[in-house]
């Protein structure tokens, strides 16, 4: 049966002046009570400040309240010193007592009228903390911690205060607590002497001074200033007549007011493309694109795209490519889509440096969100300018394709003896869903879209951003799309390793197989090949240099190539840098361990150091070694100079 809750007894009368010599008489007490009551969450600094300031408030609310509103409980005698005075005493600690238990609870749960913190004491430069102590005082603090504010005052009641347990109900319940027994419940789970109460731990009346973080502190000064000039700046500006900036002023009004910044918002400014204009353009780019979908007349759509381009809400899941500025149109863009695909409202904008990508549910519900999406294009050709992703959704992918694409089909990368098989397009250019490539998982399958303009076949491929990547094979002075039995068959061994460049900004990826090399105890002949992704910003390449060693399996059916070393924003593999070496650990059938390595054609010779030492002449270099075994590769090129592996 539960206990009955504790009610105080009636309130006896309290002098204001007894409640201020008891203050002056017991202060040090009276603060560590506070100090030990008041939440941990606080710093020790925060806590002996907040501490002082409750047992100053205290008198406050003596002189305001006149009789006291509670028992007369008075502090027990110990030997060798005099009681305190009793109502005074025992009023001005419950006032501690009933304000740290009131600053452990959440704002909303305080008392209407509690009172806010106050700003006496204040110390600024210093950092204000008790002396340390030692490990029993900090396992008490621990202990103290894992209780609520309840239970620390019951604690400090009985061994601070040597009050008995009906004692410590009747103040819990005197200073708001609403089941007292819980307290001291509580309070019996800490398993720790009294004595450590009176520890200089928890002492908040002698202190320790430390500077605060003086590095911080400066750099706070020079926020605060600056903010403090630039509103000085923009009230000095906005104070100005005529509206704000001055008559005759060269300075541009503010942004919403900028003739450029309105435009963008316009829907009658947009750049609207005829279907012909590609036919007779001096580029073939995104700039020769011509508007097309069934609601490019509906400025209700493109209003709302350009006004979430421009201040995107909270409800808008926004998305960009690495280093692309998601900010506001420059001036009004150019659209090149505008309509319905699947369950989605599209529109698709060029500005000139991104295309920019807004979706929204058919019925335009607000309650549903909408997508804004930022892939950075400039620099783009014909060759990487032939179709966008136009929708994503349950793992499948739609592309808008360029005017000048007259065919459009599916490649299986994984399945090269495999013909590429139709895929449908809208009379407004929007192809059929296509199975996107897994991001994660098994690599089962991966398809790519095959572009066909009447002179070349290009293959690009999703890599989940707005443009797709494209995708080449040969060397890095020239490479090529892919075409033939050999390169296919080596992007089959290469496809399931693109997700290591997979939302990047990837314009384009080049495989350049740089040699072939025997392999020792008539293992057959392993391809080296240096796989390179550009970017479309033109920093973050990555590199992979990769080995594929000899499969008695059938052609898509052999497993991915061995990563032999990877390297970002390297020029190797590159128009700049058109040369590699990397070299892997190898074990034959036989089951003996190699040092395997190869260069491109630049290298004249091969050496190895460190856990396996060798050389040989030429770019190939094959040395016995030990499972485990690590090895440092050089190479010396034509004209004398040394170059380390790909890393």
């Amino acid at each position: 049966m539960r206990p009955l809750p504790e009610v105080p007894s009636a309130a006896a009368p309290v002098d204001a002046e007894q409640a201020e010599a008891s203050l002056v008489a017991h202060y040090p007490r009276l603060v560590r009570i506070g100090y030990l009551v008041l939440p941990p969450s606080l710093s020790r600094s925060r806590r002996v400040l907040t501490a002082h300031a409750l047992a100053q408030r205290a008198l406050q609310s003596a002189r305001r309240a006149g009789p006291a509103d509670g028992p007369d409980v008075p502090l027990p005698r110990h030997a060798g010193r005099a009681a305190p005075p009793g109502s005074g005493y025992a009023y001005v600690r419950r006032q501690v007592l009933r304000r740290s238990l009131a600053a452990g609870r959440p704002w909303r749960l305080r008392a209407r009228r509690a009172p806010l913190p106050s700003a006496l004491p204040l110390v600024w430069g210093l950092r204000l903390f008790p002396h340390s102590g030692g490990a029993d005082e900090l396992a008490l603090e621990q202990r103290l911690s894992a209780v609520g504010g309840p239970g620390r005052a019951a604690f400090v009641l009985r061994g601070l205060e040597s009050l008995a347990d009906g004692e410590v109900r009747r103040e819990l319940a005197a200073a708001g607590v609403a089941d007292p027994h819980a307290a001291l419940r509580a309070a019996d789970g800490v398993s720790a002497p009294y004595a450590l109460l009176a520890s200089p731990e928890f002492d908040p009346c002698s202190l320790h001074a430390r500077p605060p973080d003086l590095a911080r502190r400066r750099r706070y000064v020079r926020a605060a200033l600056a903010a403090t000039a630039a509103l000085l700046v923009c009230g000095t500006l906005l104070g100005l007549p005529g509206n704000g900036w001055g008559r005759g002023a060269l300075s541009a009004p503010s942004y919403a007011r900028n003739p450029a910044a309105e435009e963008a918002l316009d829907p009658g400014a947009l750049r609207v493309v005829t279907a012909a204009f590609w036919r007779r353009s001096p580029r073939t780019d995104f700039t020769a694109w011509p508007t097309r979908g069934d609601r490019t007349e509906d400025t209700g759509l493109l209003r709302r795209a350009l006004t979430v381009w421009a201040r995107p809400g909270g409800g808008v899941r926004t998305s960009a490519t690495p280093r692309t500025p998601a900010g506001p149109p420059m001036g009004a863009p150019q659209l090149l889509y505008a309509g319905e695909v699947g369950a989605s409202a599209v529109v698709l904008f060029y500005d000139g440096l991104r295309v920019v990508r807004y979706a929204e549910p058919r019925n335009a519900d607000p309650s549903e969100g909408a997508a804004l999406d930022f892939a950075r294009v400039d620099g783009a050709d014909s060759a990487s300018a032939g179709a966008l992703v136009v929708e994503r959704s349950k793992g499948r992918v739609r592309y808008l394709t360029a005017p000048w694409v007259r065919k459009v089909s599916v490649r299986d990368l994984l399945a090269p003896d495999h013909a590429p098989r139709a895929l449908r397009r809208a009379p407004d250019g929007v192809t059929d869903a296509v199975a996107a490539p897994a991001a994660t998982g098994g690599c089962r399958s991966w398809d790519a879209v095959q572009l066909a303009d009447g002179t070349t076949d290009r293959l690009v491929t999703d890599l989940g951003e707005l443009a797709p990547a494209r995708l080449t094979s040969g060397p890095p002075s020239k490479p090529h799309d892919v075409a033939g039995r050999a390169e296919l068959e080596s992007w089959a061994r290469t496809a399931c390793l693109l997700p290591a460049v997979r939302s990047h900004g990837v314009r384009s990826v080049n495989s350049w197989a740089y040699a072939t090399q025997p392999l020792p105890e008539g293992g057959g002949s392993a391809r080296w090949l240096c796989t390179r992704a550009e970017t479309w910003r033109g920093s973050g390449s990555r590199v992979l240099a990769q080995f594929q060693a000899p499969s008695a399996r059938p052609p898509g059916k052999r497993p991915p190539g061995a990563v032999a070393a990877r390297s970002e924003d390297s020029p190797a593999c590159g128009t700049r840098t058109p040369r590699v070496l990397a070299g892997v650990l190898w074990k034959s059938h036989g089951g003996r361990w190699y040092v395997l390595a190869a260069g491109s054609e630049q290298f004249t010779s091969l050496t190895t150091s460190g856990g396996v030492t060798g050389s040989a002449r030429g770019r190939l270099l094959a040395v016995p070694a030990r499972a485990g075994d690590r090895a440092r590769l050089n190479g010396l090129l034509a004209d004398g100079s040394r170059v380390g592996a790909l890393r």
